[in-house]
């Protein structure tokens, strides 16, 4: 079993930062690509952002310029610095993770979201 956790959740004002963090844990054999994504209430759930194993990043056009996303992959974690937040960001975010459980097998995870309002 792999379990992602995120973190770094919260109310925030316009113009504001936030950075989450999602550590996964549990049988991992190696991670291949990490990401988030995000749902807002009514709307279906949209990348963010993405990094593969070897750090290649790709971004969803509404946060580039202001989202950076990263990877520790020593702490099996990613992350994702907010900056100028907007309302419109608002949304859960979700951590999702490519696992390889063992040499063979791999599976694709979803962490359990953490809740982002940015208002003032």
């Amino acid at each position: 079993q792999v379990q992602l956790v995120e973190s770094g959740g919260g109310l925030v004002q316009p113009g504001g930062s936030l950075r989450l963090s999602c550590a996964a844990s549990g049988s991992i054999f190696s991670i291949n690509g990490m990401g988030w994504y995000r749902q807002a209430p009514g709307k279906e759930r949209e990348l963010v952002a993405h990094i593969s194993s070897g750090g290649t990043t790709n971004y969803g056009d509404s946060v580039k310029g202001r989202f950076t996303i990263s990877r520790d992959n020593a702490k099996n974690t990613v992350y994702l610095q907010m900056n100028s937040l907007k309302p419109e960001d608002t949304a859960r975010y979700y951590c999702n993770a490519a696992v390889r459980t063992t040499i063979l097998f791999a599976d694709n995870y979803w962490g359990q979201g953490t809740q982002v309002t940015v208002s003032s």
